[in-house]
């Protein structure tokens, strides 16, 4: 039987209008990277997004804005964006990525049409203190238990790279085991000189055991996300072998992806199955 590999596309819906001081994260005000910055973008664009991801493969939709969470006027904003993508493509796989919830606003959001909910641990309890001082390490994994009490599939991940030690990676994995997710997105750090974080100085061969070492443990799906390609670079096509069984297709949140022709032509000529359900 050949190997599915789940697509997956992201839109940023709110872009660059965070007040958090994530040191991993160009949406930051704090530090000013140079982006692109809107407080909401058009709903027919979104929607547009969605059906040209659709037709490429992608089999789910992620809707992202910026900020530490859900307020009582970005819900109403996420949750017409919802409502209006499903409508189009009831089939689709909406995923919503708003950071901190609490059980009302998701219970909202899945009354909308999200049927996943994607909120990542980043890394481990101990290290994120030094990477984030605004917010805490427990109010992510607060809102993971969340998801899962009102019955949203769960899609919780984070990042390697950002000067964590071994023993963080390994409590870091060890957290995202005990929400026991439907799918686990992991991200390589991708440096951007505005950000106070050093440069990424895990290797390729470590970066494609920490796969290993995830898909050893879990049967979901694994999704290689943000850095796939500039972290991978020409062995992005060893992290499949290596366990992953689900990509970003297109743009990520602030940085270009590899064209989605690209991929398609990548996943063929490797033999790998396009999953047409998840």
């Amino acid at each position: 039987m050949e190997k599915e590999i789940f697509l997956c596309a992201i839109s940023n819906i709110t872009s660059g209008t965070c007040w958090e001081d994530c040191k991993f994260c160009t949406q930051s005000l704090h530090y000013q990277a140079k982006i692109e910055r809107y407080s909401k973008k058009e709903i027919e664009d979104i929607v547009q997004e969605a059906k040209d991801a659709y037709q490429l493969g992608a089999i789910g939709f992620c809707l992202v804005t910026a900020g530490k969470g859900i307020t009582d006027k970005n819900l109403k904003y996420i949750l017409s964006v919802a409502e209006n993508v499903k409508t189009e493509l009831p089939n689709l796989n909406l995923i919503a990525c708003n950071g901190t919830a609490s059980k009302e606003q998701l219970q909202e959001l899945q009354k909308a049409g999200i049927d996943s909910y994607n909120h990542n641990l980043e890394t481990s309890k101990n290290y994120y203190k030094y990477i984030c001082s605004t917010h805490s390490w427990e109010e992510r994994y607060r809102t993971c238990a969340n998801v899962k009490e009102v019955g949203l599939n769960l899609c919780t991940g984070g990042i390697f790279g950002m000067g964590e030690s071994e023993e963080d990676r390994e409590d870091f994995i060890n957290s995202l085991l005990s929400l026991e997710p439907e799918s686990i997105p992991i991200n390589f750090y991708h440096h951007n000189p505005a950000l106070p974080l050093k440069p990424n100085s895990l290797s390729i061969d470590e970066g494609l055991k920490l796969i290993r070492t995830i898909r050893k443990r879990f049967q979901g799906r694994l999704m290689v996300a943000g850095g796939r390609e500039s972290f991978f670079k020409e062995r992005q096509e060893e992290i499949f072998e290596a366990g992953a069984n689900s990509i970003v297709v297109g743009n990520y949140l602030t940085t270009k992806g590899q064209e989605g022709h690209k991929d398609l032509e990548m996943l063929d000529r490797l033999g790998l199955k396009v999953a047409k359900r998840c």
